[in-house]
């Protein structure tokens, strides 16, 4: 017997969002990779690297993946949540979890890392990853893309929300060279095929991605919700498309 709207809904309300754990939705959405495999390539850049930094590394899970970390390993956080998540991670790797705003400057000296990291930043300051890094060093990320999940987007907001234009590769290029960084790769990857296949995968996601649909709650979104519910229902799912943006950025000699 198939669960009802309102305990789906429940369900996903209840459930905890700290972290960059999406296991809780295993079964029950599916995301496309892109083909450069971040995970990978992280991985291997922290194993040659000296000092290293992890900005806005979430509850840690996408650092403490990585096989081997350098002698020196730091990382940033801003969400209490995610820094109690993050330091019971990675503390025991020797990693350093500093809590700091989003926005603010980096709680670091000048050249003090070879290798700055970020999967996802919801905000990336230039000029601070520019001074951090030493000279030679690389700044290595995955980026959400331009117009990601716009079908979703749009079920919620209507359909100008998708003409705006936000994370796009040119404006991450001109900031990176602007603070004197060169771009040694730029790459992305669109229309990776997200699914969800219940109304609760939906709400559990849209609380975790929380810039998807800024200001989003069940309440306030309960027609569009049931609307998606009925939807699902008939057609087995909901389809969005994602967008990522790799970028390589490194500080002249």
């Amino acid at each position: 017997m198939s669960r009802t709207f309102e305990e789906l809904v429940s369900e996903a309300e209840s459930a905890s969002v700290a972290g960059w754990d999406f296991s809780w939705l295993e079964g029950r959405a599916t995301e496309e990779r892109p083909s450069w495999g971040y995970q990978r390539l992280m991985s291997e850049r922290l194993a040659t690297a000296s000092a290293a930094l992890d900005i806005q590394t979430g509850g840690g899970e996408v650092l403490a993946e990585a096989s081997t970390l350098p002698p020196v390993m730091a990382a940033t956080e801003s969400w209490p949540p995610n820094i109690a998540r993050a330091t019971r991670l990675l503390h025991p790797r020797g990693t350093v979890v500093v809590a700091t705003p989003d926005e603010a400057a980096l709680p670091f000296g000048d050249a003090a890392f070879d290798l700055v990291t970020s999967r996802h930043p919801a905000t990336v300051c230039w000029p601070e990853i520019a001074r951090v890094l030493r000279p030679g060093g690389t700044y290595l990320s995955q980026h959400v893309g331009p117009a990601t999940t716009p079908e979703l987007v749009e079920a919620f907001l209507g359909a100008r929300a998708r003409e705006r234009k936000t994370r796009r590769p040119v404006d991450k290029r001109a900031g990176a060279i602007a603070a004197g960084l060169s771009v040694v790769d730029l790459r992305i990857e669109r229309h990776l095929r997200m699914e969800f296949f219940d109304i609760g995968a939906l709400v559990y996601f849209l609380r975790k991605v929380v810039w998807t649909v800024p200001g989003f709650t069940v309440a306030g979104h309960h027609e569009q919700l049931l609307e998606l519910h009925e939807r699902i229902r008939a057609e087995g799912s909901f389809v969005t498309h994602a967008s990522r943006t790799l970028i390589e950025a490194r500080r002249p000699v």
